[in-house]
C-alpha cells in the first residue's frame, strides 16, 4: 500500500510541480550556473547506495588553496530562499518514483556515517529513507544527532500508514512556517562525529 501511494503521489506531484522545476532550475542557472542539481551517494534501505538529487543551493566558490569555502559563505540569497521554502528537496520526488526513497522515512545521510552508528541507530536503514520523517517534524536540523536518531528508530519500530499521513500533514505545516531549517550553530547541520564526541 505504501509503495502504491508513493508511486501515485510522486506522479501527481511531478506533473503539478513541473512549472516550478523549470523556474527553480532557470534561477539557479542564472545565479550559480551549472549544474542546477546536486547529486550525491547516500545509503538507503539495507544500506544499499543510491544517488540522491536536490536543487543546488550553494556556489562552488573556493579559497586560494582550491578548497571549498565554508557553507555560510557559499549559501547566497537564492540558496537561502530555496532552502527556506524546502524547494531544494523537490527533485527527490524522482527518487521516490524510482523506488529508492519513500515520501516518509528516516532522512538518507552521508555514507561516512555508516561506520559511526551503534546497533540501535543502524535500525534506521531497515526502511526506505524518506523526503520527510518523524525526526523532521520533531525538530529537523534544530535538534541533536542523538535525538534525531531516536526519532528515526522510533519511526522504524512504529511505522504505519496512518503515522505516515500524520507526518506528511505535520511536514506541510513545517514548510509553511519555515521552521527548524538550520541548527543553532550552522546554516545546515553539524556533521555527525560518532556517539562519543558527536552531538
Amino acid at each position: 500500500m505504501k509503495r502504491l501511494f508513493d508511486i501515485l503521489l510522486s506522479l501527481f506531484l511531478i506533473v503539478l510541480f513541473s512549472p516550478l522545476y523549470i523556474i527553480v532550475s532557470v534561477l539557479i542557472f542564472i545565479k550559480m550556473g551549472n549544474p542546477t542539481l546536486f547529486r550525491q551517494k547516500r545509503p538507503g534501505l539495507n544500506e544499499n547506495i543510491f544517488f540522491i538529487y536536490k536543487f543546488r543551493t550553494m556556489t562552488n566558490e573556493k579559497d586560494k588553496n582550491g578548497d571549498l569555502l565554508a557553507d555560510e559563505q557559499r549559501l547566497k540569497d537564492l540558496g537561502k530562499i530555496i532552502r527556506s521554502l524546502s524547494l531544494d528537496e523537490l527533485p527527490q520526488i524522482f527518487n521516490v518514483l524510482k523506488g529508492e526513497m519513500s515520501f516518509v522515512g528516516p532522512r538518507p545521510l552521508l555514507i561516512e556515517y555508516l561506520a559511526l552508528y551503534n546497533e540501535q541507530q543502524k535500525k534506521r536503514h531497515k526502511v526506505k529513507p524518506g523526503i520527510t520523517g518523524w525526526a523532521q517534524v520533531n525538530g529537523r536540523n534544530a535538534i541533536s544527532w542523538q535525538d534525531k536518531f531516536k526519532y528515526d528508530v522510533w519511526y522504524v519500530e512504529n511505522k504505519s500508514f496512518l503515522l505516515d499521513m500524520k507526518i506528511l500533514w505535520l511536514t506541510f505545516l513545517k514548510v509553511l512556517s519555515r521552521s527548524d531549517i538550520s541548527s543553532s550553530t550552522t546554516v545546515t547541520m553539524e556533521k555527525f562525529k560518532g556517539n562519543d564526541n558527536g552531538k
